[in-house]
């Protein structure tokens, strides 16, 4: 097809914060034709796994995404725990499942704050990043990291890790704050007409496309489709929670940021349901009489806070990680993102893709995968 111009943006760009590379071909600043290339990291994260003890990789998979490294060392451990039929603690995979949502508080705030930044409001993005604040706060009180957790271990979870009942009545505290300051900021969104005229009916993906495209997470949910692991009983922890999915069908950037809106929302329910069962639980949060054997690659899948994650591995006769394979869902959901931007204005490029939370780390991790298998 013949354009007028083709505009480059990247690998490095002033509100996307990992490199990506994005070829827009325009005509009178209207996108005719998108290619969004990715790749520009090497790190072969799953090449280093292989031949090391599964506690060591599950150290590496945390580097795969520092947003989302809770979700990682999670899914990670919990291989292991199927292979070689080790018993979890009830109260370790609550403290999991609780440090998890606030995860995936403060990843949904953070999207908040670069999708207000893209869109040129400075003053809702700072604000963002202030309401986010104190969920990091109480993360480095649990687990002693702000970002990093490194919170499951192999049978449980880590000392440092355990909720003393004391600490719940300062957590729940600070949650009705940020509940509150949350409410604030979504009634903000949606009643400012210039954040409403950037994000409502910009960037739709319908329904049949994101099928089609097998988007996951907030991106697929944003356009009508079902899909939290939580809900479907693949993490069965969850199921002591009551909780929804939430489901938008309009499929626009407004759709895809009021998911992750209101399933902040859902998320301050389970933790205050996980806290509030906590003292009733038994105090052991490890389970040490474990025996590691062989075990063929086994899969096991978790809702992160883009949408499903996916690993899979093995251990040889000497304890040792084989056949790695970890899938994230940023790829997919960016392929969503450059089938739609055909049609858009150019300026709206970039926060169509950024409406999808993407993590190009984790995704160019993949790419290398990919490229090792052939």
């Amino acid at each position: 097809m013949k354009c007028e111009e083709e505009i480059a943006i990247g690998p490095v760009h002033p509100t996307m914060l990992e490199p990506h590379r994005l070829r827009l071909f325009i005509e009178d600043e209207i996108i005719k034709e998108a290619e969004l290339v990715i790749g520009v990291n090497y790190r072969g994260i799953e090449l280093i796994m292989e031949g090391l003890p599964p506690e060591k990789i599950s150290i590496l998979s945390e580097k795969i995404c520092g947003i989302c490294s809770h979700i990682h060392v999670w899914t990670n451990v919990m291989v292991t725990e199927k292979g070689c039929d080790i018993e979890v603690p009830e109260r370790a995979e609550y403290i999991r499942a609780i440090v998890e949502e606030f995860e995936r508080l403060h990843s949904h705030m953070l999207l908040f704050g670069h999708a207000f930044e893209v869109i040129g409001f400075e003053t809702m993005a700072f604000r963002a990043f202030m309401i986010r604040e104190p969920i990091m706060q109480i993360l480095r009180e649990i687990t002693g990291g702000r970002v990093q957790n490194s919170c499951p271990i192999i049978g449980g979870i880590r000392p440092r890790c355990n909720i003393n009942d004391s600490k719940i009545p300062s957590i729940l505290e600070r949650l009705e704050k940020f509940e509150e300051n949350l409410n604030k900021l979504l009634n903000r969104t949606i009643n400012d007409p210039m954040i409403m005229a950037r994000i409502k009916d910009v960037g739709v993906l319908d329904k049949k496309t994101a099928k089609k495209l097998h988007a996951t997470g907030p991106t697929a949910r944003g356009s009508g489709l079902s899909c939290d692991m939580r809900k479907k009983g693949i993490v069965p922890v969850y199921d002591n929670f009551e909780f929804e999915e939430v489901i938008f069908d309009d499929g626009d950037v407004f759709s895809r940021l009021a998911v992750r809106f209101y399933e902040c929302f859902e998320s301050i329910k389970i933790i205050r349901q996980g806290l509030k069962e906590l003292p009733n639980l038994d105090k052991n949060i490890y389970n040490p009489n474990y025996e590691l054997k062989p075990f063929k690659p086994i899969n096991v899948y978790n809702e992160a806070q883009r949408g499903q994650v996916y690993y899979s591995y093995g251990l040889d006769e000497n304890g040792r990680v084989r056949h790695v394979k970890v899938r994230t869902p940023t790829l997919t959901n960016l392929a969503c993102m450059e089938a739609i931007l055909p049609g858009h204005h150019v300026s709206d490029a970039e926060l169509i893709i950024a409406s999808c939370d993407p993590c190009f780390t984790c995704t160019d991790r993949m790419i290398i995968q990919t490229n090792r298998k052939k």
